[in-house]
């Protein structure tokens, strides 16, 4: 078996990965979208569709379907601010969990003094608020959030400069993600990629035959470690 333990290094993305919060961005588009006037369709599986490949799915595809929200309000920024604003309600009212297995793998990684960080799309201010609920994600003593570098995933940019600050010759890398575009960034670097995820990609037997590990969860790679000792 694949040994995903025997790393010196782990990189983690954050949404959908360490914790469940996916569920709370589409609510807080659905909310951006129906607060203009207009009847979000959309169930979380297309959301999924449109946020996971391309980083400006969500807008190209929220304009084509709703043209008039466009016409209300053409540039995206104002938008995505608002819905910024819905996430953080959403994540202010509780209910945000670590993903299944997440808790054993993080205090195994912490036991064993492995060098590890979070390379994640949200913003400081989004992941300060998510710390404070769930405070073993302190334990993971590396973060690069979106203020920290300029082109979001699928470009590999936020990967290199956390392997370019922390490590070093020798290092088997490990980096976990839960989509498509987080996974086009990994598969760039150096490290060995790692797609944990429920979602049935179509995409993920091409991944597979690419090198790509493929888990449902935490707790399946935990659950293989048993079985193996």
């Amino acid at each position: 078996m694949k040994d995903i333990f025997d790393a010196t290094l782990i990189l983690f993305d954050f949404d959908g990965v360490l914790v469940n919060t996916e569920q709370n961005h589409y609510l807080a588009y659905k909310t951006m979208v129906e607060s203009r006037g207009f009847n979000f369709q959309w169930d979380f599986t297309r959301y999924c569709q449109a946020a996971h490949y391309i980083s400006t799915g969500l807008r190209d595809q929220i304009y084509e379907e709703y043209p008039a929200l466009e016409q209300q309000e053409p540039n995206w920024e104002v938008l995505y601010e608002e819905k910024k604003a819905n996430y953080s309600n959403l994540i202010e009212e509780g209910g945000v969990a670590l993903m299944p297995g997440v808790e054993s793998y993080l205090r195994y990684l912490d036991d064993n003094n492995i060098k590890r960080c979070v390379v994640t799309h949200s913003p400081l201010k989004h992941i300060s608020m998510i710390r404070k609920q769930l405070p073993l994600l302190d334990t993971i003593p590396n973060w690069i959030t979106r203020e920290d570098y300029d082109k979001p995933k699928p470009s590999a940019e936020c990967y290199l400069k956390a392997i370019d600050k922390l490590g070093v010759y020798g290092d088997r890398i490990i980096g976990y993600e839960d989509t498509p575009r987080g996974l086009q960034a990994l598969l760039k670097t150096s490290a060995q990629s790692v797609l944990v995820c429920t979602a049935n990609y179509p995409e993920i037997i091409e991944y597979v035959k690419r090198g790509v590990w493929h888990y449902p969860s935490f707790e399946t790679i935990l659950d293989n470690d048993k079985n193996r000792d």
